[in-house]
């Protein structure tokens, strides 16, 4: 893994509830002369979640902030463990606070899994820290017959230095690919998981994930 990796040819995507990868063009915030550590970013994500409540805005404001984490404490990008053949992944939590009840992690995979189809029911934040990972994306299509249909609308290969948003109702899975695990820093707000469901675009249906 290249220390600088996060800085080359990075690009900032959002994912809507229709499927949609769209392109962000979002302002680089200038590298700190001192360390940007774990305990400042907590706090300005808190700052923000306190005053903006639309989910796309704070998805915009939050995502150089963890581009700027990344990059300048280069130790959070060794912070994950080597996944194992089984179940061919592994999830490490970088922070735990029972009243700010944020999900921080680093997630490894190992080429040839697959994540189920699902969203999240929260807003999120994934950034590839190495290897790389196609997102498949998919959109509801109900019917009367089969309320939980969803269709693909795309794809999209994210290679290191990609930040991508999820807004809540946001359909996706997830491929490794390559030869080496892809590493990502995953961030996500409290989760609805009466409203987060793993999709089944064979049988049309769907179940809480």
């Amino acid at each position: 893994m290249e220390e600088n990796s996060l800085c080359v040819e990075s690009q900032d995507w959002l994912v809507t509830e229709n499927g949609e990868c769209i392109a962000l063009t979002l302002d680089e915030l200038q590298s700190p002369v001192k360390p940007y550590r774990l305990y400042r970013f907590l706090t300005q994500l808190e700052d923000i979640l306190d005053t903006v409540a639309d989910d796309r805005s704070r998805i915009e404001a939050i995502a150089p902030l963890v581009r700027k984490l990344l990059t300048s404490s280069y130790w959070l990008q060794m912070e994950f463990i080597d996944p194992p053949l089984d179940p061919g992944w592994s999830v490490r939590f970088l922070y735990e606070d029972r009243d700010f009840p944020l999900t921080v992690q680093m997630v490894a995979w190992l080429p040839g899994n697959f994540s189920p189809i699902h969203n999240h029911a929260t807003w999120g934040i994934v950034a590839l820290i190495s290897g790389q990972e196609k997102n498949r994306f998919w959109r509801r299509s109900p019917t009367p017959e089969y309320p939980d249909g969803i269709d693909l609308v795309g794809e999209r290969i994210l290679v290191p230095g990609d930040i991508i948003g999820f807004l809540p109702d946001a359909i996706h899975s997830v491929e490794p690919l390559g030869t080496e695990p892809a590493i990502t820093f995953n961030l996500y707000g409290v989760t609805d998981y009466f409203q987060r469901f793993e999709f089944d675009p064979e049988t049309r249906t769907a179940k809480n994930f």
